[in-house]
């Protein structure tokens, strides 16, 4: 049975001071009323009330009992509205999950606005560039890029990158390149995966007209922001998706080659669970990616996103 319920028919009835008003104040019938409390009274093995034509009359259990309904109906409603007051309050804890890259050149920078604009929210950032299940980490959020691990979640496409080419305006002065072909790969600085210490290859294209670059620099890494550093100190051209370099660039710290060859394109995501995508602190956050991001290219909302190793393809939400 529900006891919940069955307490809340006991404090109406008595309260009412019949069972057909408490009936008619629940918009019950009589005799949905007078089966609770009788199973509320089997269930406690005693009886509560005294029935008779005219009056009702409490048991001494049913004096004992009746106080104790009270606070417990009145604590459950509080503690609902205190659930619904929150529901709709950007508040709490936020657990994001973010590739190193994205987090240290973008994501933390920007959160310190984040808890000015939120002053009740607290957000816990995990950086790594292996991702995890965001259920078994209780992970709210996680900036995904290219493709998700799980069906079941949401991807919001929050970014579009390509990647450039540049390096310092004095090394790229001393190269005088016109044309990717005469990019001599020991002056390219190398990215490699985590596990591989091969750097990543460099593609550009036009047209039909593609060239493959491998990095043959006396440097190479697994981190962008380390990549970039060497970069402006002079050591050598990068391969980087724009959204690391464009406020460099812009600053004339670094300049871009060959921007009319097209490159590799990488898409970033906001996932998060299904069922708590429309959580507000959630929308508050994916929000504000969308705002931090707003003065760069943004992907279509009809972008596809592939799922796991199958290469499937789903459209992002």
């Amino acid at each position: 049975m529900d006891r919940l319920w069955g307490m809340e028919i006991f404090v109406r009835v008595m309260e009412c001071g019949s069972f057909s008003r408490a009936a008619e104040s629940l918009d019950l019938a009589n005799a949905t009323v007078t089966s609770s409390l009788r199973n509320l009274e089997a269930h406690l093995g005693v009886t509560l009330i005294q029935r008779n034509t005219r009056h009702l009359h409490l048991t001494e259990e049913g004096r004992l009992f009746l106080p104790r309904c009270r606070e417990i109906l009145q604590a459950v409603s509080q503690a609902e509205s205190e659930v619904k007051a929150n529901a709709n309050e950007v508040a709490g804890t936020l657990r994001v999950e973010a590739p190193f890259a994205i987090g240290q050149s973008l994501l933390c920078p920007a959160l310190v606005e984040l808890t000015h604009r939120y002053p009740d929210l607290s957000v816990s950032v995990t950086l790594t560039n292996q991702p995890h299940k965001l259920i078994e980490r209780a992970t709210d959020v996680a900036i995904r890029m290219d493709r998700i691990e799980d069906a079941d979640l949401v991807a919001r496409p929050i970014y579009e990158a390509k990647h450039i080419i540049c390096g310092t305006p004095d090394f790229v002065r001393t190269l005088g390149l016109s044309h990717p072909r005469d990019l001599d790969p020991h002056h390219c600085l190398g990215l490699f995966e985590e596990g591989n210490h091969t750097p990543l290859h460099w593609l550009l294209q036009q047209g039909k007209d593609q060239i493959f670059i491998r990095p043959k620099g006396t440097l190479s890494f697994n981190n962008t922001q380390a990549l970039i550093q060497s970069a402006l100190m002079g050591a050598g051209l990068i391969y980087v998706l724009d959204i690391f370099v464009s406020d460099l660039i812009a600053q004339g710290k670094l300049v871009e080659l060959f921007p009319e060859w097209e490159t590799r394109i990488r898409s970033f995501h906001a996932v998060t669970v299904k069922s708590h995508y429309t959580s507000p602190k959630i929308r508050a956050f994916i929000d504000y990616l969308l705002e931090i991001f707003d003065a760069r290219s943004r992907p279509s909302i009809k972008s596809q996103i592939a799922i796991g190793s199958s290469r499937k393809t789903k459209k992002s939400r």
